[in-house]
């Protein structure tokens, strides 16, 4: 592992470090459940994006033909790394172009590509991505909902069904669909996938009120809504195909969940009295978990370190990106807990005004449980990691050669 910039990485975090000091906001403006509404900070979020893009930083992976510089994935870090120090806008444009468009440029032809990647690197439309269903939790190759063609002959297909957790929904322009196609196949051969238009009459997108005060989830019911065959992306019948690749940049865009650390409650804990009359910091419970957060913290950070040095040498990080986000929802869950309780009748405060650190630890454990299911399960995670990472035999899987229409449903 290697933790110093090369000469090429110095030069590139230095001339980032300049655009960002001379572009970048220095005060944020709104927070990111205003995105939901649509209010000052989509604004700041779009124009920040456009930004970005018009300076070659929005997608710095991406081929130049795309609007991209063709830059390297460290570039992508470093400027990553360097942008956080700022306060600059919510980014609703992460599921889009971290899933979405990539998927997109992948599948779909070339007058769709030219239609939807420019607009989208620039921030004037956003995506979403429409995969789980109520009764399929996180197996997406479980989908129900439904496209069949249309009976005109047109080659037109019609989609009915329901999607949940849809991320942004409710301010997307367009989104990505996996659907049954053939329910005489197994369950993981009888998808496709198609990229649809939002504003479609029949689609209905319902925001789902969370229990953090938040609506970034929605429910999305399809009726009848009609998409043409060159909506589709990859061959009919080979949509987990097309999955894998959005479900592998998923794990890069999701990343770990952000929110108050160890060090926070380390601040919090020492202005804090407890029963006792002295300072919680003092009681051995709670210095116990602060190592043990702490560790954690440490562990994240040097697993981060060998995911850069691989893109720094031009390798592939492995499969070992998903213990990032498996330790950390659960870290900021039992953090946001922790000091809720500790706080006492201020934990229960979700004021930023009267709360300390402007209600970050009540944010943290309302939002945690959400987060410990995006991007995938802590239990699919840890699956991952269980075949992939430590080599240990996957799960019997008795319906891999079943067709989808006999698979047992409810009781």
């Amino acid at each position: 592992m290697d933790f110093n910039d090369s000469p090429e990485e110095a030069a590139y975090r230095a001339q980032v470090r300049a655009w960002l000091e001379a572009n970048a906001p220095k005060t944020r403006e709104g927070e990111a459940d205003d995105l939901e509404g649509g209010g000052s900070s989509m604004a700041a979020s779009k124009a920040w994006q456009a930004k970005k893009a018009a300076a070659g930083y929005a997608q710095i992976t991406w081929p130049k033909a795309w609007g991209g510089p063709g830059g390297t994935p460290i570039q992508q870090v470093i400027f990553n790394a360097e942008e956080a120090r700022y306060p600059v806008p919510p980014n609703p444009f992460q599921i889009g172009l971290g899933m979405c468009v990539p998927t997109v440029m992948a599948f779909a032809d070339e007058e769709t590509k030219k239609r939807f990647v420019g607009p989208a690197l620039r921030g004037e439309e956003i995506w979403c991505q429409l995969f789980s269903e109520p009764s399929g939790g996180s197996d997406v190759a479980a989908a129900r909902t439904r496209a069949v063609r249309a009976p005109d002959g047109s080659g037109d297909w019609i989609i009915d069904g329901q999607k949940v957790w849809t991320t942004g929904a409710q301010f997307s322009s367009f989104g990505i669909v996996v659907t049954r196609t053939d329910p005489e196949a197994p369950k993981h051969k009888g998808m496709t996938m198609f990229w649809v238009d939002m504003s479609d009459p029949g689609i209905e997108v319902r925001p789902i009120h969370q229990m953090s005060g938040g609506s970034g989830f929605n429910e999305v019911f399809f009726t009848n809504v009609r998409v043409k065959d060159s909506q589709r992306l990859g061959a009919v019948n080979d949509g987990w195909k097309v999955s894998l690749v959005t479900l592998m940049n998923e794990r890069l865009a999701v990343g770990g969940p952000s929110g108050a650390g160890w060090s926070q409650f380390l601040e919090a804990a020492r202005g804090i009295t407890g029963m006792d009359g002295r300072p919680a910091l003092k009681d051995q419970a709670v210095r116990e978990k602060l190592a043990d957060w702490y560790v954690q913290t440490k562990g994240l950070e040097h697993t981060r370190n060998r995911t850069m040095t691989a893109l720094s040498r031009g390798q592939t990080p492995g499969p070992e990106s998903s213990i990032g986000k498996v330790v950390s929802a659960m870290q900021m869950q039992e953090l946001g807990n922790a000091a809720v309780e500790l706080l006492d009748q201020y934990g229960i405060i979700n004021d930023p005004a009267l709360s300390p650190l402007q209600g970050a630890f009540h944010a943290s454990l309302m939002s945690a449980p959400g987060l410990r299911i995006a991007g995938g399960t802590d239990e699919i995670l840890k699956n991952i990691i269980a075949e992939r990472v430590l080599g240990l035999p996957g799960d019997i899987r008795v319906d891999k050669d079943v067709a989808f229409k006999d698979l047992p449903t409810g009781r």
